[in-house]
C-alpha cells in the first residue's frame, strides 16, 4: 500500500520541520476511504511505539455538532494519546513545538477495568471508569490551513497535538455529564460555551462508541487508559502569551498558558 506509506511520510516530515503539508485526500489517499487513513495512523503509531514512546489511552474527535459543521465531517474519529503530550495542570506550553494549536475542553475518563466487549453498553463504561477528569485538549493539525476532511485528520491521528488533565479527580455517578455545563476562557471572558449533550449526547456515549469500534479492531481499552471523550464547545484558536481555563460544572477546572513561540 504505496499511499499509505507516502503520507505518513509525509506526516513524519510535518512533525519534524514544523511546516503543515497539503491536504492528504485525493492527492495522496483516496478519497473517504477512513480505513485507509487509519492504516496511515496505525503505521505512525507503530514508529512512535517502536521509537520508545508510551501509549497512555486514546482521544475521540469530532463528537460535537460546532466541531462538525465547522469541517463538513460528520461522524467520530479517534487516535491515540501518548505520555509525552501530557502537561500539567497551569503549565505553559512553547507554541514553537507545535504548528497552528487550537484549545478545545472535554471530559477525561480515567478507567479502572479493561473494555474488551464488541458490544458496549453505558453500563460497561460506568463500571469501567475509575474517574473522571476535566481537560483542556490542544489539538493540532499538520494540514495547511486546517482544511482537512475525515480521511485528513485520521491519518493525522485525530489532529492530536497535546492534553491537559486536572488534579481533581471526581466520580462519574456523583455528575450527570449530559448536562454539566461548560465554559472555556481567555483572560477572563468566556470563548468556548457548551455542556455535556454537545458530546454525542452525552460523553458517556462516546466513550462507549470508542470501546466498541476499538474492540471490534482488535485493541480494546485497557484499565489505566485516559480517554478524552470529545469536545463540549467550539474549539478555540490559540493567542501567544494567553492562558486558557476551562470549567465544566460538576467536574472541575483546567488551566494552560502558551509562551509567545519562536
Amino acid at each position: 500500500m504505496t499511499f499509505v506509506d507516502d503520507a505518513a511520510a509525509l506526516l513524519r516530515g510535518a512533525y519534524e520541520t514544523g511546516t503543515p503539508v497539503p491536504p492528504l485526500r485525493e492527492a495522496v489517499l483516496p478519497l473517504g476511504d477512513v480505513d485507509a487513513a487509519y492504516a496511515v495512523q496505525q503505521a505512525q503509531v507503530a514508529d512512535w511505539l517502536a521509537a520508545g514512546r508510551r501509549r497512555v489511552g486514546a482521544k475521540i474527535g469530532l463528537t460535537s455538532p460546532a466541531v462538525q459543521q465547522a469541517f463538513g465531517v460528520f461522524q467520530p474519529d479517534f487516535g491515540v494519546l501518548f505520555a509525552d503530550m501530557a502537561v500539567p495542570d497551569g503549565a505553559e506550553v512553547d507554541l514553537g513545538g507545535l504548528i497552528q494549536p487550537r484549545v478545545e475542553a472535554e471530559v477525561a475518563f480515567v478507567l479502572g477495568a479493561d473494555l474488551p466487549f464488541e458490544r458496549v453498553t453505558v453500563a460497561d463504561v460506568v463500571r469501567a471508569t475509575d474517574h473522571i477528569l476535566p481537560a483542556v485538549e490542544i489539538v493540532d493539525s499538520r494540514i495547511a490551513g486546517w482544511d482537512i476532511s475525515i480521511v485528513d485528520t485520521v491519518a493525522d491521528n485525530a489532529s492530536s497535538g497535546l492534553f491537559v488533565l486536572g488534579n481533581q479527580p471526581c466520580r462519574l455517578s456523583d455528575v450527570d455529564l449530559r448536562v454539566a455545563g461548560m465554559v472555556l476562557e481567555h483572560a477572563g471572558e468566556p470563548v468556548s460555551v457548551g455542556a455535556g449533550a454537545a458530546c454525542l449526547g452525552n460523553p458517556v456515549h462516546a466513550v462507549a462508541w470508542l470501546a466498541q469500534t476499538l474492540a471490534v479492531a482488535g485493541s480494546p481499552l485497557s484499565a489505566g487508559d485516559v480517554v478524552l471523550s470529545g469536545a463540549l464547545g467550539p474549539m478555540v484558536s490559540v493567542t501567544a502569551g494567553a492562558a486558557y481555563e476551562a470549567r465544566i460544572s460538576g467536574v472541575g477546572s483546567v488551566r494552560v498558558c502558551f509562551s509567545g513561540g519562536s
